[in-house]
Order: C-alpha cells, then sequence, then structure tokens
C-alpha cells in the first residue's frame, strides 16, 4: 500500500495509468486544456497527466492532473482497494471500508519527509510553486484544489480534514473558500465571534486516500484521519505544525500554515465548478495569512480540474463514495430489498441523479425507498433525480435505466416531487440567485405497479442454456472483447 503521493503515482505508473509529460507546458490554461481534451478523447481510459516542465518555474516542481479522472482502478488504489473489480464491487467493498478506523501515528520531525525544506516568516514565497489558472474567467490562479485543509475547533481536540479551494493572493496570502455548512467554516465563525484568529494548516500534494475523505462529511467528533487511515489498512503518518498546534500529513509535497484574523477577507473567485458553470461571482472570502512553509523537494502539486464529466476530477470518486454511503444508510434504516445504488458521475459529478434498485416486497415499498433514498444524509445534496428500478435492472447501465423508465413508468401516476430541498448555490438553474440553495426533487418509480405484477407484460430473456452456447464460442466467431454479463435468465422451455 502506498504511504504518499509519490508511492500512489509508482502504483499507477505500474498499472500502465499515468502519462509523463516532459514538453513545457503552461500552468494558465493550457494544463487544464490538455486535461479536459484528453479526458473527452478517451474517457475512461484517460490516464494521469504528470507535467514534468512547468513554464515560468525553475527547478523540478511538477504538477499533477486528472489523479482520479474517470478511472475505476485509480479510485480503488486510493481506496486500498484492488483494480479490476466491477462499480458495483467497489460499491459494496466500500461500505464497509468507509466505516473502518486507525488512529493517525505521530512522527519525530526528523522522520518527516515534509520537513526537507524548512522556510519562516518574511522569507516565505509561495510564487515558486506553479498555481493553475483553470478557466479563462476565473478569478485567479488558485495553488489549492486537489488539497486538504486541517482546522481545529476552539474547544475541541479532534482536527477536521476537509478540501477546499486555495487562491493565491500574495507571497504570503491565500484565499479560502469554506462553503456555509461545512467543518472548517463552523470552526472559523466560532472562532471570529469570540474575537480569536483561527490557525490553519492547507497541505498540497497529498496522499489520494486524504483526498477520498476530505470531500465528506464524518462524525465531528472523530478525525478523518482515522477514516483515511481505515482505508489503507494502516494509521496515517502525522508530524506537529511549526506555526500551528496542529498535526499534519508527515509525507505531503508541500504544507502552509497560517492564521485568518477575524474579519480578514479579500475578494476571490470566481472559479469553474463541477457544474460546468463558473461558481459564484467574485466575493469576499477570508485570507490565510501564512506564517511558515515546508516542502519536500521537488515536489508535486495537485491540480483538480472541475468540469462536466467525463473531465470533472474528483466525479467517480465522490460516485463510489457516495453510493457506498447511501446503501449504509438505508441499511441502517432497515430497509428490505435494496440490490444497489448509483449515482452517476456524469450527472454534476454524481450529485445530480441517484438510481437505486430494489425487489419490491410490500406495498408501498417502492415509494418507501425513494422518499428514503432522496433524503438520507449521504443522498440529500443537491440529488435533483431519484430513479427506483427493480433488480432486473443494471443500474450501472444507463440504457436499462432508460428502458425501465420508458416501459415501466407512468409519468401522471409514478412522478412525486419534492419542494424546499437542500441544494447547492452552484446550481444554475435556480433562477433569480436568491432562490438558491434550496432546490426540489423528483421521485421516479421506474417500476412494475405493485399491484399489477403477476398480469404487468413478461420481459423477453435468454436461456440460460443459449446464453452459455453463445459465450462459450464468442471467440470461435471472431467477436471482440468479451460477451456481455447476463445475471437473469428465461426458464428453459
Amino acid at each position: 500500500m502506498h504511504s504518499d503521493l509519490r508511492g500512489w503515482l509508482q502504483e499507477v505508473d505500474k498499472i500502465g495509468e499515468l502519462q509523463r509529460i516532459s514538453q513545457e507546458v503552461d500552468p494558465d490554461l493550457e494544463m487544464s486544456g490538455i486535461t479536459l481534451m484528453l479526458d473527452k478523447a478517451l474517457v475512461e481510459n484517460a490516464p494521469a497527466i504528470l507535467f514534468e516542465k512547468v513554464k515560468g518555474y525553475e527547478g523540478d516542481t511538477k504538477v499533477l492532473f486528472n489523479m482520479f479522472g474517470p478511472s475505476v482502478n485509480r479510485v480503488a488504489l486510493s481506496m486500498g482497494m484492488p483494480t479490476g473489480l466491477s462499480l458495483s464491487e467497489y460499491i459494496h467493498k466500500g461500505r464497509k471500508k468507509i466505516a473502518e478506523r486507525i488512529k493517525p501515528v505521530e512522527v519525530s520531525a526528523q522522520e518527516a519527509p515534509i520537513n526537507k525544506n524548512v522556510v519562516l516568516g518574511d522569507d516565505i514565497d509561495l510564487t515558486i510553486f506553479p498555481a493553475p489558472k483553470f478557466w479563462p474567467m476565473d478569478g485567479g490562479r488558485y495553488i489549492g484544489s486537489g488539497d486538504v485543509v486541517i482546522t481545529k475547533e476552539p474547544d475541541g481536540r479532534f482536527l477536521n480534514v476537509g478540501t477546499y479551494r486555495i487562491m493565491l493572493h500574495s507571497e504570503r496570502e491565500v484565499g479560502l473558500f469554506m462553503s456555509p455548512g461545512k467543518d472548517a467554516r463552523i470552526h472559523m465563525e466560532e472562532y471570529w465571534r469570540r474575537g480569536k484568529p483561527m490557525e490553519v494548516a492547507i497541505c498540497l500534494g497529498i496522499d489520494p486516500t486524504l483526498m477520498v475523505v476530505g470531500g465528506w462529511a464524518y462524525p465531528k467528533n472523530v478525525s478523518e484521519y482515522e477514516f483515511a487511515g481505515g482505508l489503507k489498512g494502516e494509521p496515517i503518518k502525522v508530524v506537529k505544525g511549526l506555526s500551528t498546534d496542529l498535526l499534519v500529513p508527515a509525507s505531503a509535497e508541500i504544507v502552509l500554515e497560517g492564521i485568518i484574523k477575524p474579519g480578514n477577507t479579500r475578494a476571490e473567485g470566481p472559479l469553474g465548478e463541477f457544474t460546468g458553470y463558473y461558481g459564484k461571482k467574485q466575493m469576499d472570502t477570508p485570507v490565510v495569512e501564512i506564517t511558515s512553509l515546508r516542502y519536500r523537494d521537488d515536489p508535486i502539486v495537485i491540480g483538480s480540474l472541475m468540469a462536466e464529466y467525463p473531465a470533472c476530477e474528483h466525479a467517480l470518486m465522490v460516485s463510489i463514495i457516495k453510493s457506498a454511503l447511501i446503501l449504509n444508510d438505508l441499511e441502517r434504516l432497515g430497509i428490505p430489498g435494496i440490490k444497489d445504488v448509483y449515482a452517476y458521475p456524469a450527472a454534476a459529478a454524481s450529485y445530480g441523479i441517484t438510481v437505486v434498485s430494489v425487489e419490491q416486497k410490500y406495498a408501498g415499498h417502492v415509494a418507501q425507498v425513494l422518499a428514503l433514498t432522496s433524503q438520507v444524509a449521504a443522498g440529500a445534496y443537491y440529488a435533483k433525480w431519484i430513479i427506483a428500478v427493480e433488480e432486473d435492472v443494471d443500474i450501472f447501465d444507463f440504457n436499462q435505466v432508460l428502458w425501465a423508465m420508458c416501459t415501466r413508468c407512468n409519468p401522471i401516476d409514478d412522478i412525486d416531487i419534492q419542494r424546499n430541498t437542500w441544494s447547492t448555490t452552484l446550481d444554475p438553474s435556480q433562477n433569480p440567485p436568491d432562490k438558491r440553495p434550496y432546490g426540489s426533487k423528483a421521485l421516479i418509480n421506474a417500476c412494475r405497479e405493485h399491484k399489477y405484477l403477476k398480469q404487468f407484460a413478461k420481459r423477453m430473456r435468454l436461456t440460460q442454456e443459449i446464453y452459455g452456447r453463445v459465450k462459450k464460442r464468442w471467440q470461435e466467431f471472431g467477436f471482440p472483447g468479451q460477451p456481455p454479463k447476463i445475471d437473469i435468465f428465461e426458464e428453459e422451455i
């Protein structure tokens, strides 16, 4: 199992999913343009891209784009799972792994690779590191996008590890955007209410496992470090802060520590977002005054591109985690008959559409499943379309989902609407903008009507004997690849 970003890149290289680009590339718009075009051309076969020569920067600092991309294998490596499994297998394995916890281990300053280069006070200059500009109308250059930010509540012992965007303001100042309701924002607001500054550690070039947990809300009395350790099957190594009372990843590529003083804000944004649109207009955002800087030799910065699928960096990763968490939520509620859940990565980075497959057990079962799937903790945010299908429909094949919607759903009877639901300020469909972050949801019952199950038209299926015969002769016929997987058959005639 990898111990840091460099070890993870070696694993990715071994499976043939790392593309090194030795030609000089501009971090302003060109890196993101290459990533967007490569993802659109290759989709799930698009590699992670390591830009080894950055225009305008001396030394051997590199920039990694498309870290996760639409690659199931790279997400699997980040979650401590084997490559080559199906999406369903990853989601069900993920259900168990995301609940495991291993506490971090503190190492000495001498053991921590991050302490190779240490800069304090007025000697700090963040402009030595590439800060990509992703989209033409972005409000600035972002040194942090694929990152984790460490904070601690005023009276708490537990560290929060979250992913937030970091815009470069100057040699020793960055803007930190934290959405309302996020843990770091809650922490900051409490510090400010008491008239105190908040300590912050910004970690760049981190172990991808930390980025997996950094994007999700966990219980507030447990650090995400423990859940990252659970995914890896071993503790995360941390080291004491230099100018803060925070523990930071010992093997991060770059760590910035600093403070946010009450009321210290500056204009930040907009930034092209996961919806495929620019986010909120430029607005005042808290400023972090950097008090210490540590970095490894030849550090690697992560550029995490937000765009429409397949070029959205975190879409597939969020899809697998979100689907697993929804399954866990439904199980805790005691709902029977649930077979699978899939939040489609192409649907606004997996936030827009959730499909659930269910074996109908009783009257009203599907309506219950739809309502709960739409509102459990892991599934409520933003999701606009909640679709229920039966267990004979492969929810990972959207062609089958569409077929079920068109043959088993009667819109006037089988679509319900929820209003004033939890959404996002980034939803461009809600206008005027002050209607945000409220939204609505459509609950679509694409299952056979329960009271007419016995009379419903019979679906056509192959017999298992014919399927086996064709599968055996697949190569004999000269067909490419492997035969499709089919699990449900007609009874032998």
